[in-house]
């Protein structure tokens, strides 16, 4: 059964004109399934099957296959990545295509690093570059005007890496609280910049063009600086170039140098990748003791081949981003509802049960998922760009490049009335600021359930829980206030902890916030730093409670909220 805020969501966002969400699953049901008739399948038995892990909420695609399935241009994949080059008519040629790509429906990153740095002369004109950081705003002003007419907000990332002589500029950009507002910024940290910090070394910013060292720089100040602005305003984040391509399944391609915008999913230039989620608390057994593996794999095969159908039936708004998606073929299968799971086991998102949990969790999903791959690959054929690739000379042929992917999970696990990607909960109760300027409020029904199945569930209680959106200030047992420990209430190791479990057996990589409370300070957030890439993270974002005016979510059910699910 789909929740208030759900129905608040679909009817805002994705719901036509006399459409049930029943019939919106059908519809993208019998769109997906169509695929099954290109390699003789069953098309009607594949409709069903989705059918049924959809309207269950046992898993859902991204938004724009929700939203465009059944469409004449049904572009249904969330992430894209363009390429800028070093001239003005290639910088405007990817903001043209990055304006098509916001419209269809999906987000866009970028690297801006080829970009020559500020001051430096150009020789047609014999005029002086203004810099990345002055594109960075002409690609914000774009999104904005275009978002008008999108199907969803355009959403971008930028990267720049660490070695720019710009990047000081770039690390600062969003001080200005009124910029950029469009965009998500990452420095792009190599293995040589963490090296220098560690032995408290200058590191030396080299000229895209030539190569050549323009300045040398303090790699501890620099690193400094990030931690100081990602305190003060949550960016910018790290995107670990280095790790990023040691695990490229296509080095014969080309290097990852920018991911989509929340960082989840690293990609070439023009690729494109579909991304879905299962729901984890709905694959708890009928004990409510363990997880069922075995619905877990009936569920994971089904969204793998649902995935790879998506590719198929895709109109995609650029003949460069079908050439590159159709090489690779990537899919992004990803989980949500772990904190939910947590708690309906009994055991505290941060202790070592809970990471090793993630851990075997991500282990099995991509396991699963690369055999079934594997199942495709036998009948339709492996990816084009499969000779030379990692595989060639490990597990064989397989179907997809990558196969998992943790998005963040934002809207579709309100959908599905569960907890966000691998996040802790944020609160108990909280007020979330969506769909202009709508507040939604809610309790978690898992916390009550949790709760009441314990006879703890008293009327102070939950009158504390709707309040404060935490049960800290209680008179609960100890081991019951761990469990319903919310994301502040967590140490940041065990943030970190959790993502580098869950990146550890995923093919792409993982959107993850390592929340701080207000209290903490710069040296807290280099410190994750250097342990998320200590830990072989992808990528980390920080984000200490309150460092900006207006936060998407807020602890505590809002008096102005629109819809209270009690």
């Amino acid at each position: 059964m789909l929740s208030g805020e759900a129905m608040a969501v679909l009817k805002a966002r994705y719901l036509r004109e006399g459409e049930t969400p029943e019939k919106m699953f059908w519809r993208v049901a019998e769109y997906v399934a169509e695929a099954e008739a290109l390699y003789g399948g069953d098309r009607q038995a594949a409709c069903q099957e989705y059918y049924a892990i959809m309207a269950g909420l046992e898993f859902l695609p991204n938004s724009p296959a929700l939203m465009n399935a059944g469409r004449k241009q049904a572009q249904m994949a969330a992430c894209f990545v363009l390429p800028v080059d070093d001239s003005l008519g290639d910088i405007f040629d990817t903001l043209k295509h990055a304006a098509l790509i916001h419209q269809s429906g999906g987000g866009t990153g970028f690297s801006f690093s080829r970009l020559r740095p500020k001051g430096d002369r150009i020789a047609g004109t014999n005029g002086k570059a203004s810099g990345p950081v002055s594109f960075l705003h002409v690609y914000d002003a774009a999104t904005e005007v275009v978002r008008q007419g999108a199907v969803r907000r355009g959403a971008n990332m930028a990267v720049l890496r660490v070695d720019h002589p710009d990047i000081e500029e770039f690390i600062t950009a969003k001080r200005d609280r009124t910029v950029l507002n469009n965009f998500n910024l990452s420095v792009g940290i190599t293995d040589a910049f963490m090296v220098a910090v560690a032995q408290d070394r200058s590191f030396a910013l080299v000229h895209p063009r030539t190569g050549r060292t323009v300045r040398q720089v303090s790699a501890r100040r620099l690193f400094d600086l990030m931690a100081a602005m990602a305190w003060e305003n949550g960016e910018p984040g790290l995107f670990f170039l280095d790790t990023v391509n040691r695990a490229n399944p296509t080095p014969h391609l080309g290097n990852f140098e920018a991911p989509n915008p929340c960082s989840e999913q690293p990609l070439l230039p023009y690729e494109s990748c579909v991304l879905g989620s299962v729901n984890l608390a709905k694959m708890v057994a009928a004990d409510g003791q363990h997880l069922d593996y075995d619905r877990l794999s009936v569920v994971v095969r089904r969204a793998v081949r649902f995935l790879d159908n998506i590719i198929d039936r895709n109109w995609y708004p650029l003949p460069a981003v079908a050439e590159a998606t159709l090489r690779t073929r990537k899919i992004g299968l990803g989980i949500m509802g772990l904190a939910d799971l947590f708690i309906m086991l009994d055991i505290p998102y941060g202790s070592k049960q809970a990471v090793l949990l993630t851990a075997d969790i991500m282990r099995f999903i991509t396991a699963e998922a690369r055999r079934e791959s594997a199942r495709l690959a036998a009948e339709r054929g492996p990816f084009p760009a499969y000779p030379g690739s990692i595989y060639e000379s490990s597990i064989g042929p397989v179907r997809n490049a990558t196969v998992t992917t943790i998005a963040p999970t934002g809207t579709i696990s309100i959908i599905a009335n569960c907890s966000s990607g691998i996040e802790p909960l944020f609160a108990l109760a909280f007020s979330r600021h969506v769909l202009g300027g709508q507040v939604l409020a809610s309790i978690n029904p898992t916390v009550l359930a949790y709760l009441d199945k314990r006879g703890l569930l008293t009327t102070d209680v939950e009158k504390t829980i709707k309040h404060q959106g935490s049960v800290r200030n209680t008179g609960l047992p100890y081991h019951v206030k761990q469990v319903l420990a919310t994301a502040h209430e967590i140490r940041p190791i065990w943030h970190v902890a959790q993502l580098a479990a869950a990146q550890r057996y995923t093919d792409n990589a993982v959107s993850k916030t390592v929340n701080l409370p207000h209290k903490a300070m710069p040296h807290d957030v280099a410190r994750i730093f250097s342990l998320a890439y200590r830990s072989g993270c992808k990528g980390v974002t920080v984000y200490r409670d309150g460092s900006r005016d207006q936060q998407v979510l807020v602890q505590g059910v809002a008096a102005n909220c629109s819809l209270c699910q009690e």
